[in-house]
């Protein structure tokens, strides 16, 4: 633990205890940087997003190097970071539960854990397994004496799952009961859902992914909805992909770089990061 941990994690908590914010995610030092720049009050790291930049996909990644990422951006900020940490880089309870205190040491002030086991045969673990995965989570940051936000995720509608809405109703009341603080099923994009979830966990907070998929939802709506918490998982950095793909192809095919006169300006970026040196 560092000295900035606990204060981190009381502000993370502060802020799941009322009203609506918006977690972004960045995918790097830079973009974690400048998020805060522009005054959000929390951030979170997207495990696509990282896997992308580092030429491989979703879930690609390794444990260590998954540690080093998240301890690389809490470190860069000062805001409270939640550590996108995918199933845990475990199958058991007892292993998710020390690979949660691994994450806890990289300086997060909360993490999620998921529900999907990266089988495609089998995409969600068995509910009871599940449960209890959560719980495993939980006992280690009891025992870390490091409050840290535990987010329990129901991947139902990422995975495909025929009927996610009632699947997600019914783990995630599970997880909160388990000790989940924060509860997640991303991939819900309909109001009512949206709303079902929240009442069905109340009083625990409830995270809404929102992405290209429900990009018309709005804050005020969600905070409507009574939902608290709101992030954009590897949106950010897949509209940093479709402009760099955008420019990319479009100089190859016509020979025209027009689109690089929509970059940022290196002027700004510069001045940003010159107190970070």
């Amino acid at each position: 633990m560092n000295d900035a941990q606990l204060p981190a994690v009381a502000k993370f908590r502060a802020l799941h205890e009322s009203g609506c914010f918006v977690l972004p995610n960045p995918w790097d030092v830079g973009t974690a940087i400048y998020l805060e720049h522009l005054g959000f009050k929390a951030l979170a790291t997207t495990s696509a997003g990282f896997a992308f930049s580092c030429g491989k996909p979703d879930g690609g990644v390794s444990l260590d190097e998954m540690l080093r990422h998240i301890g690389e951006i809490a470190a860069a900020t000062k805001l409270p970071v939640n550590a996108d940490f995918l199933n845990g880089f475990a199958h058991e309870p007892e292993a998710v539960a020390t690979n949660t205190k691994l994450c806890i040491s990289q300086g997060v002030a909360g993490l999620s854990i998921e529900d999907n086991t990266g089988n495609n045969a089998a995409p969600l673990y068995e509910k009871n397994l599940a449960v209890d995965r959560i719980r495993g989570a939980r006992n280690a940051i009891d025992a870390s004496e490091i409050p840290v936000v535990l987010t329990g995720r129901c991947e139902a509608w990422l995975v495909g799952s025929p009927d996610p809405l009632r699947v997600a109703l019914e783990r995630l009341t599970s997880y909160a009961e388990a000790g989940a603080d924060c509860l997640y099923a991303p991939g819900v994009r309909e109001p009512n859902e949206i709303e079902q979830i929240v009442k069905a966990v109340a009083p625990k907070p409830v995270n809404v992914l929102v992405s290209g998929f429900n990009c018309e939802l709005t804050v005020s709506q969600l905070a409507d909805l009574g939902v608290r918490r709101i992030s954009v998982g590897s949106g950010l950095a897949l509209a940093a992909w479709g402009a760099f793909l955008r420019a990319a192809q479009t100089i190859q095919k016509d020979g025209s770089f027009n689109l690089l006169g929509q970059n940022a300006a290196s002027a700004e970026l510069n001045e940003r990061f010159q107190g970070k040196l």
